[in-house]
């Protein structure tokens, strides 16, 4: 049974730009294996480093199993125009009551500088504005992940600060930007820079 309840899965999948995300299927095995060749990915989430085929799909299926835990939404980012597979993003609801949730990303390494991570982000930011009661999505980013940092700002968020020791990766307490996204107004037009320039991305 879910921890609480989530609405269900949009009709139309979310897009943005050159990218459109949809939910997490078997067929994202080798996308996965691919992202698990980065050494950074393995250390903020569960897959595996270097993860072999059962290990891939042991990951695709916990994240296929995200929503009905009421952990949020798990997306795969696909390139609109062929469907390929080029990423992970996700939107966790571990706030639902204080309209708060967070957000997360990673483009496949061959895949990368070419605008799909803010284009996915923009997306997933954008489809956060269809959850009823949610105002904020929030971003902790590394202070020397300067391709995160600028796929954050491309996709409309804003820093608020440095947040000392607020996480702990590969055993260490590590200081993070904290990016966050405001649900605009509806006199506010949505703005974000995806698209245009491409960029890296984490």
């Amino acid at each position: 049974m879910p921890s609480s309840p989530l609405p269900g899965w949009p009709l139309a999948p979310p897009a943005h730009g050159r990218v459109l995300l949809r939910p997490v299927e078997d067929s994202d095995v080798p996308m996965a294996r691919e992202l698990s060749t980065d050494p950074y990915v393995p250390l903020v989430g569960t897959l595996p480093p270097d993860a072999g085929p059962q290990e891939a799909l042991a990951w695709v299926e916990r994240q296929r199993a995200r929503h009905g835990e009421g952990a949020g939404f798990s997306f795969t980012v696909t390139v609109a125009a062929t469907g390929v597979a080029v990423g992970h993003c996700g939107l966790w609801l571990r706030e639902p009551a204080h309209g708060r949730a967070t957000a997360g990303y990673a483009i496949v390494p061959s895949a990368r500088r070419k605008g799909y991570g803010a284009d996915a982000l923009a997306a997933l930011t954008q489809f956060a504005w269809t959850l009823p009661g949610l105002t904020h999505v929030a971003l902790d980013i590394e202070p020397w992940n300067t391709g995160s940092v600028r796929v954050a700002e491309r996709a409309g968020y804003r820093c608020e600060g440095l947040l000392l020791g607020h996480r702990e990766i590969a055993g260490e307490r590590r200081d993070m930007l904290r990016y966050t996204a405001e649900r605009p107004r509806r006199a506010d037009p949505v703005v974000t820079q995806a698209s245009p320039a491409p960029r890296g991305t984490r």
